[in-house]
């Protein structure tokens, strides 16, 4: 009889079930994209009061200089590269890591091939940014003419740093599939807090454009 009811006491005993706590690696992150989001809030600040300390007219005539379609061009290819990007993150996902057809179906790309153009498509954004920082300087608009240039290579390198170290975290994961033998879940995390701060960066470029290069 004892042995009985011990034996109804274990399988009445509920299983024990693992918490479902979120991944610590992907809340850092955030944590530290709330942070980023601070110090992009105060270029902000920046820009605003020296705007209005200097006044609208001085930061439109400056802002004649830009080269508007160029600078829609280069963000309009920064906003799709976030689509390669999250492609990747749904390879990651099911632990895709290479193409399985051909290069030229991209319905079958892994992991590497979508991270590799949301790569290309961020470094040609950087290149038009040198671009552009290139063709302002010869034309005499050097950082430190005046108010409006300071504000504006301030506000704008800065994020271009950003978007570098960005280019730089696509290719560290993409070398840590190489070096692996098996694609981990410590992988799949990586491959996620990377797109979390591209689709920042992409977040933040579109305000930066809405303020310097639109409104003006």
């Amino acid at each position: 009889m004892a042995a009985v009811a011990t034996a109804t006491a274990t399988q009445a005993a509920p299983a024990h079930r693992v918490p479902n706590r979120p991944n610590l690696v992907s809340v850092g992150t955030i944590i530290w994209l709330a942070s980023e989001l601070m110090f992009f809030a105060a270029l902000f600040a920046i820009y605003f009061t020296l705007r209005s300390v200097n006044g609208d007219e001085i930061f439109r005539a400056n802002a004649a200089h830009l080269d508007v379609p160029l600078s829609l061009a280069n963000t309009i290819v920064l906003v799709l590269s976030s689509f390669p990007c999250q492609f990747g993150v749904f390879a990651a996902e099911r632990h895709q890591v290479n193409r399985s057809g051909s290069i030229l179906n991209v319905k079958r790309y892994g992991m590497r091939e979508w991270y590799a153009l949301a790569f290309i498509m961020g470094a040609v954004f950087i290149s038009l940014q040198v671009y552009e920082y290139s063709s302002l300087v010869k034309d005499g608009h050097p950082i430190s003419e005046n108010a409006w240039t300071s504000a504006f290579y301030l506000a704008t390198g800065f994020h271009g740093l950003h978007v570098t170290g960005g280019l730089f975290a696509f290719l560290m994961v993409m070398m840590r599939t190489y070096k692996a033998r098996r694609f981990s879940h410590d992988q799949e995390v990586a491959a996620i807090v990377v797109s979390y701060y591209w689709h920042f960066v992409d977040v933040v470029w579109i305000g930066l454009f809405s303020v310097i290069y639109v409104i003006k």
